[in-house]
């Protein structure tokens, strides 16, 4: 998959309509992204719909699509989680909206204490036997979770979870605690959402602006933000721009590359509004930080003790 991807919660189908998401899908293939991640519960379908529509001239072979299940759907107690009806229906739905066979990967949105791993993972083996997947991953697991998963795929000589989508960005390095040893260790890659901390890491809030069109700005976009935008955390940001300077990238570039440091990560997830942020962004792919900057960018937001 390309190192960056191209998400959809909270844009696609959403907030930029069909022709602009058309226009977007369209720039991010010609610029060489082929991973366009989704989930079903993203706009209730309506994400997964779009996305359709927008890659409906491109052959399927060039694409690498992901989708996720576990949020509620409904109202129904089976229409949630990580059960096996709840899988082959959550997929079969998944397929459909997004007008396709198969899906490369399908992500398990969140973990289940409820559905035994056990069940869990035979209910991908059947959907990889039956070539409605190819890959299965896990999103936002911890340690032990990921373990268990591809322990207990191992003893029933089952197909492994190959992936973890994980909130990964220079602000938030709690990956780095114990996650990321726990997928090394069993061949398990990231392909990290939210890289820019919610948009912070774009620079667009130096100096506690607000501007009116950000999504810090809707209160129907601007969940989970809070904390990005206290103001210590804000001045920090602003610390980060000499540096990408320096370089000659761009504060989201750097922060990008940042991530892609990580020989575990495969992909970074970015959800954009215009085609500029795609061409600004795609520029990370293959920048090499000096360990200079490394080291005073942890100066600056440190790692996990």
């Amino acid at each position: 998959m390309s190192e960056i991807g191209l998400g959809s919660w909270l844009t696609l189908g959403s907030r930029i309509d069909l022709a602009g998401t058309r226009v977007i899908v369209r720039r991010a293939f010609d610029l060489g992204i082929n991973f366009f991640d989704t989930a079903d519960v993203y706009s209730e379908g309506a994400a997964e719909e779009a996305l359709c529509a927008a890659l409906a001239d491109i052959p399927r072979r060039h694409l690498v699509i992901a989708s996720k299940a576990f949020f509620p759907m409904s109202e129904e107690p089976n229409d949630s989680g990580l059960s096996r009806k709840h899988l082959f229906e959550s997929v079969e739905g998944s397929l459909r909206r997004l007008g396709s066979d198969y899906l490369d990967l399908h992500q398990c949105h969140r973990p289940d204490p409820n559905t035994p791993i056990e069940e869990t993972v035979a209910a991908y083996e059947d959907l990889i036997r039956q070539g409605k997947l190819l890959y299965w991953g896990v999103s936002e697991w911890g340690a032990e979770d990921i373990t268990e998963a591809c322990r207990t795929a191992n003893a029933r000589h089952a197909y492994r979870p190959i992936s973890n989508q994980p909130q990964y960005s220079i602000m938030r390095r709690e990956l780095e605690r114990e996650v990321l040893t726990s997928c090394e260790e069993n061949g398990v890659g990231q392909v990290a959402f939210s890289p820019l901390g919610q948009g912070v890491l774009s620079g667009k809030y130096s100096g506690g602006a607000r501007p009116e069109e950000c999504r810090a700005a809707d209160d129907k976009r601007n969940w989970f933000m809070d904390a990005y935008l206290e103001p210590s955390e804000v001045a920090k940001v602003d610390r980060l721009k000499p540096l990408a300077d320096e370089l000659k990238l761009t504060l989201p570039q750097l922060a990008l590359a940042w991530c892609l440091r990580q020989p575990n990560v495969a992909s970074v997830i970015v959800g954009v509004t215009r085609g500029t942020q795609l061409e600004e962004n795609i520029g990370a792919s293959g920048v090499s930080l000096p360990g200079d900057i490394l080291a005073r960018i942890d100066e600056v937001f440190p790692g996990p003790g």
